[in-house]
């Protein structure tokens, strides 16, 4: 299947002589930008919509028990160094950040490792694991409504370009880019499901294709896999950078974590 999806999404490159803007106004200045919540069918966006039916919520209400549990050598939780998870209002909206005493970014999954080895003396979570979800998933409900505020900070600026190259650069065995897809062909339709603009206004997010909620990284390997690229490794900086860009792209949309999509 995935490699039906990259050739249909190669014809459809090929037979495109229109682009959709990358995502920011049209020629009357008027903001274009569409979250993949607009793209969907009514029942998922009542199920987005409505916490009782969001099982997206279950990781939060995970991630709520894990905020408050002592772990590491030094038997602190969350909530011993952060108080209620009200602090956390806004912080989602913000990553990637460099944080104090580095010069690299790191997302929101990197700041919770931080934390963890820095202040709990405990053991870094697996990227992708259902603890390491939940507690991004918590941490980023706070800031649901909230729009996209990346951070003005000109250090930043030399990884968003690299955000932005990889966007731009064709890889694979079906020679796209990220943009060939997303920017020239969003509205459209592949294999059935609207392309869309990939803002990533929702993660952690619940695919009803995973069955599970998953992280940006994750829809990354995805694509990759299906343009027939090889993945980055799971600790490659280029996913942050490419999150960098897509935070920036996305600047001022409200998020949505948790949110639901096909």
């Amino acid at each position: 299947m995935t490699f039906v999806r990259g050739v249909l999404c190669l014809v459809i490159v090929l037979a495109s002589s229109w682009a959709v803007a990358q995502g920011t106004a049209d020629k009357g200045g008027a903001d274009t930008r569409r979250s993949g919540y607009q793209d969907m069918g009514e029942a998922l966006q009542k199920m987005q919509a409505d916490d009782t039916a969001n099982p997206g919520m279950l990781f939060v209400q995970l991630g709520g028990q894990l905020w408050g549990k002592a772990a590491g050598a030094a038997g602190k939780s969350c909530a011993d160094c952060h108080g209620g998870v009200a602090s956390m209002k806004g912080v989602a909206a913000r990553y990637p950040a460099i944080p104090k005493g580095s010069d690299s970014p790191v997302d929101l999954e990197g700041r919770i490792d931080l934390c963890r080895t820095a202040n709990q003396q405990a053991d870094r979570l697996p990227s992708g694991s259902r603890e390491l979800l939940a507690l991004e998933a918590y941490v980023a409900h706070q800031s649901r409504g909230l729009p996209v505020s990346p951070p003005d900070d000109p250090r930043l600026a030399p990884f968003r370009a690299h955000g932005k190259d990889l966007w731009q650069a064709r890889q694979g065995q079906l020679n796209l880019s990220c943009a060939n897809c997303h920017d020239d062909n969003a509205g459209r339709k592949l294999a059935g499901v609207t392309i869309p603009q990939a803002h990533p206004t929702g993660y952690p997010i619940y695919r009803l294709e995973w069955q599970t909620l998953g992280s940006l990284k994750r829809r990354l390997r995805n694509c990759l896999v299906g343009i027939r690229a090889e993945p980055y490794a799971y600790d490659a900086p280029d996913y942050v950078m490419l999150e960098l860009f897509l935070m920036d792209r996305a600047r001022g949309m409200p998020l949505e974590s948790p949110a639901v999509r096909p």
